[in-house]
């Protein structure tokens, strides 16, 4: 799984969500930009749906989930 960051403009807050097909995702936001589409609606990996205002998107940070890495470094 991938961690995701979603900057909002108007807002201090980021949506950040946890997405097992990072590349999936990356379409449906170029294809909803593109298309001009109001809200995307993503699910996450715990089955979260979470509206995301597509005018709005700052910019979006995709990073391996730290979160999951176990054992010693």
């Amino acid at each position: 799984a991938m961690r995701v960051r979603i900057a909002i403009s108007e807002t201090s807050r980021e949506i950040e969500l946890e997405i097992d097909d990072v590349d999936t995702f990356k379409g449906e936001v170029e294809a909803a930009i593109s298309e001009g589409t109001p809200i995307l609606w993503v699910t996450d990996t715990e089955g979260h749906r979470v509206g995301i205002p597509v005018p709005k998107i700052g910019y979006i940070d995709i990073s391996p989930d730290s979160r999951m890495a176990a054992g010693f470094r």
